[in-house]
Formats: C-alpha cells, structure tokens, sequence
C-alpha cells in the first residue's frame, strides 16, 4: 500500500481520501447553514407589515342593523378603530420570514 506525508503524518491512500472527503463534508455544511439575506416582502400584507381587519374590512368602525331602519356605527373592537392589524406572518416587518428560519426544531427531528 502507498503511504505518504501529510501535515507532518504518514497516511496510506485511503485514509487521505477520507480526510479529503470529510474536509470537503465540513466546507459543504458550512457553505449551506450560511445565513442567507431575507429581502422578499411577505405574502399576506404585501411587505406593508399590517393586513387590513377582517371584521370592518378596513373602515376601522361597525355598523350594526338594530331593527327596522335604525343602525348603529360604533368603533371596531377588533382593531380598535385602525382597520388594520399587524401581520402575524412577518410579525410588522413586512419581510417575508424563510420556512427553515420559522420551523422550530424538536430533539426528536
């Protein structure tokens, strides 16, 4: 069997392809975990980071049929009146968040 010297050490042929293989493995990982930029605006809101309220479709009040003719206008309760809500896709940063970033990882995955 062929041996040779590496870093000081004496490694036959096949031992050097596993170190160069690992050593590649390593680099490889290394390069996928790396955090990549997030710059696409969300989906839900737009990249506005605040979905309009699904109660006063945007208006911010209510109007309620007493009976007959008679109707009320009060102030949304949902949005408090904004009519808007803040984006629980992207929690208000209207960036839309990656699927590995956002997946919360168990010790049994």
């Amino acid at each position: 069997m062929f041996n040779f010297n590496l870093l000081g050490r004496k490694y036959t042929i096949k031992a050097y392809y596993i170190i160069i293989y690992i050593y590649i493995y390593i680099i490889h990982i290394n390069i996928l975990q790396a955090k990549r930029e997030n710059t696409q605006p969300c989906f839900p809101c737009n990249g506005s980071g605040a979905q309009k309220c699904r109660f006063c479709l945007g208006t911010g009040s209510v109007t309620v049929e007493l009976g007959g003719d008679e109707k009320e206008v009060s102030r949304c309760i949902n949005c408090d009146g904004v009519g808007s809500l803040t984006c629980t896709t992207c929690q208000g940063t209207g960036i839309q968040p990656r699927y590995l970033d956002r997946r919360e990882f168990k010790d049994d995955d």
